[in-house]
């Protein structure tokens, strides 16, 4: 079994607007390195004394930089890359604003959005992601324990917790916030919610 823990990246100035971001790679802003800082302070006083850590994020720019901040703390090698990791795309939604959203298309969860790639296979992508990088885990650091940092993105770490919750999780009216911390136990036949930390929209 592998100890996961899922980051969500710094905020970008698209963040700080309000715009659908997706697939389109903004980069982090001054206040987005600052809550990567503070994230890596966090997993440093909650992961195990002594346990080696191994970090890993998507390939979108936000991702890389907050990951390489967090290992940079940790003393971790640098971050490890996994496409599966990336943000859901948005299609025509990308470049948005968020209240623009609702008005053209509707509801979040279900708006028939034209390019967007559909929930389930952000989902599934997901999935498949967090079990590669299990199994890359244990394959470098066999027989040792190691603890897993993975950087993704607000709707990927959203269907994750879905998937881990049994769709019980997030809560209606809940956001994934820049920076926070969800944590994942990954075994070889199910993936299970330790804790998470949405919030109130």
């Amino acid at each position: 079994m592998t100890d996961l823990v899922l980051v969500r990246h710094g905020e970008t100035d698209w963040n700080s607007a309000r715009r659908i971001q997706g697939t389109t790679d903004v980069p982090l802003n001054d206040t987005g390195r600052e809550q990567a800082r503070d994230a890596a302070a966090g997993l440093a006083a909650e992961l195990s004394a002594g346990t080696p850590t191994i970090v890993v994020a998507s390939d979108l720019s936000r991702a890389r930089e907050t990951a390489e901040i967090i290992a940079d703390v940790l003393g971790a090698p640098v971050p490890r890359v996994y496409p599966e990791l990336r943000e859901r795309d948005y299609g025509e939604a990308e470049g948005t604003l968020v209240d623009d959203f609702r008005d053209r298309w509707g509801d979040w969860h279900i708006a028939q959005v034209p390019g967007a790639e559909p929930w389930e296979h952000v989902r599934a992508r997901g999935v498949r992601g967090l079990r590669r990088i299990a199994r890359d885990a244990r394959a470098m650091s066999a027989p040792t324990a190691v603890a897993v940092v993975a950087v993704s993105h607000g709707a990927m770490i959203g269907e994750l917790i879905r998937h881990a919750s049994g769709g019980t999780l997030p809560l209606a009216g809940e956001r994934i916030d820049n920076g926070s911390r969800h944590r994942f136990l990954v075994e070889r036949d199910s993936i299970s919610l330790m804790s998470s930390t949405a919030v109130p929209v």
